[in-house]
């Protein structure tokens, strides 16, 4: 997907935001390199195959952020872009509040 047909902005996270992340047969713990209300990007050198749902397991300071989410892009040696599925009402407001905290403080930089 091209950076002009995005739903959603991309924000940068810093470098402390970190995600569990598990599907049947992998599990791993992977920096998140950025995200926005629909997905993030999950810095790993082992993704998953295109169209794999994973757990996934957001700890921040709004507090847990869990939900399902599927594979939806994959740069070998990068990462692997996931898209959130089934997110709960509660998940997805703390969500909401680091997307706002992460806006605020890029741009104060």
């Amino acid at each position: 997907m091209s950076k002009s047909n995005r739903r959603y902005q991309r924000i940068p996270t810093p470098k402390g935001v970190w995600v569990a992340w598990q599907n049947g047969t992998q599990s791993s713990v992977s920096r998140v390199r950025d995200l926005n209300i629909g997905g993030l990007f999950i810095a790993t050198p082992t993704t998953a195959p295109l169209g794999t749902v994973v757990t996934i397991l957001l700890s921040v300071p709004e507090g847990e952020i869990r939900s399902r989410a599927t594979v939806r892009n994959v740069v070998t040696g990068e990462g692997m872009g996931v898209e959130f599925a089934n997110i709960a009402a509660e998940d997805s407001a703390r969500l909401e509040k680091l997307i706002t905290r992460l806006l605020a403080a890029g741009a104060e930089e």
